[in-house]
């Protein structure tokens, strides 16, 4: 009976336990990203963090035996790789460096909107009503987060990198979900993340003299990023995307700011404010609206 309402109800158990398992990785790559930013460059650690996810990733296909992804799957691959996995991973960290930590997350926030619109139109999915009000609701409740953490000056640049970020996810998001169709999720995060650390190659040089001059707790981190928030993470997101809308998907990436909020609150004793409390529940809220279905007139 409960099998039978799952499936009326259109619950899909694995896409949530991956989707779960993405957004709290995700989640804890900003302690990861504060704490090794202050060591290394914002190239040089997106550099590090790839190499290390693809190299990881590459070990675990040469294990299972994976081919080659079909040549189908490599336009949507290459996309992701230098859109997602390169350009919004530079953009971002670079980005932080001018903006405040409310402001680069309301910027960046827009990205799940780009990624709702895009995938509407180039992939025919549409934008159903209980989409658009649960995106709305949920940036809102982004923006209120925002506003909570909001602490310092933006510069034009700042604002203009988390823009961009937000672009890099929605092309990357959206370029990814065709090349599921021909490509297994692990094909699509191991050469994904293989092509961005390809187009990241550039900081190369100053991955070599970060690593060089870094304390080891700073390097560990680029290595904790690499494993958890990037192969492990992406991947999930990847297996999930191939069973989910891109841009029912996109929306559930809003819980991540309330994801940050209890765990800095549980390991860094930063008591979250009674704005930053609403603008989570907003962003659940939204999630919840984006997932529900019209009932069909009988």
């Amino acid at each position: 009976m409960s099998t039978r309402t799952e499936a009326e109800a259109g619950v899909d158990i694995k896409a949530v336990a991956a989707i779960t398992v993405t957004l709290v990785l995700w989640a804890s790559a900003f302690v990861g990203i504060r704490f090794a930013g202050a060591h290394y460059e914002p190239g040089s650690l997106a550099l590090g963090r790839l190499l290390v996810g693809a190299l990881a990733l590459g070990a675990i296909a040469v294990v299972k035996g994976m081919p080659l992804p079909p040549r189908k799957a490599w336009p949507g691959i290459a996309g992701a790789g230098v859109f997602w996995f390169g350009l919004y991973m530079v953009a971002l960290n670079w980005g932080e460096r001018y903006t405040d930590a409310g402001t680069a997350s309301l910027l960046v926030g827009i990205g799940p909107v780009f990624a709702a619109i895009l995938a509407g139109i180039v992939l025919k999915e549409g934008l159903p009503r209980p989409l658009v009000i649960g995106l709305v609701v949920a940036f809102t409740g982004a923006a209120v987060v925002g506003l909570a953490s909001q602490h310092g000056s933006s510069s034009a640049l700042g604002v203009a990198l988390c823009l961009l970020a937000a672009a890099g996810y929605a092309v990357g998001v959206v370029s990814q979900k065709p090349a599921l169709s021909h490509a297994t999720a692990l094909q699509a995060t191991t050469f994904g993340c293989a092509v961005g650390a390809v187009a990241c190659l550039p900081f190369s040089g100053q991955l070599f003299h970060d690593v060089a001059t870094a304390p080891a707790s700073a390097t560990w981190s680029v290595v904790y990023l690499g494993l958890l928030p990037t192969a492990l993470a992406f991947y999930t997101w990847a297996y999930a995307l191939s069973r989910t809308p891109a841009g029912k998907l996109g929306v559930t990436t809003y819980v991540v700011p309330v994801i940050v909020i209890a765990l800095s609150w549980l390991f860094l004793d930063e008591v979250p404010t009674l704005l930053a409390v609403l603008g989570g529940a907003l962003c659940l809220a939204g999630v919840g609206v984006s997932r529900t279905k019209k009932r069909r007139a009988q």
